[in-house]
C-alpha cells in the first residue's frame, strides 16, 4: 500500500447565491480593496489515503466526492491526488 496525499477543494457552483461569498466581496470593498468581483468562498479538505495504486486512490476519492464532500447539486470540486513524501509501495 502508498499513501497519498489529498487535497479536496469545494466551492459554491456559479450562478449558486453565496452569501459567504458576498459578504466577503463587500468587506473587501469597504476596506479598500477596489476592483474585487465574483467572490466565492469554500473549502479545503486535506488528508492521507492508502490505497494500492494511484488509479485506486484516485477512485476512492471521486466517490468520498460524490457521497460526502461536496453537494453535487450546489458545489463543485477539483482533488488532487499525489504520492506521499517517502511513501513506501
Amino acid at each position: 500500500m502508498t499513501d497519498f496525499r489529498v487535497e479536496v477543494r469545494v466551492t459554491p457552483r456559479r450562478g449558486i447565491l453565496d452569501p459567504q461569498g458576498k459578504a466577503v466581496e463587500g468587506a473587501l470593498g469597504s476596506l479598500g480593496f477596489g476592483g474585487v468581483s465574483e467572490v466565492h468562498v469554500g473549502r479545503l479538505v486535506r488528508f492521507t489515503l492508502s490505497a494500492a495504486s494511484e488509479d485506486e486512490a484516485r477512485e476512492r476519492v471521486e466517490a468520498m466526492c460524490r457521497q460526502l464532500l461536496a453537494n453535487p447539486v450546489t458545489e463543485d470540486y477539483e482533488a488532487e491526488v499525489a504520492a506521499a513524501a517517502g511513501s513506501a509501495s
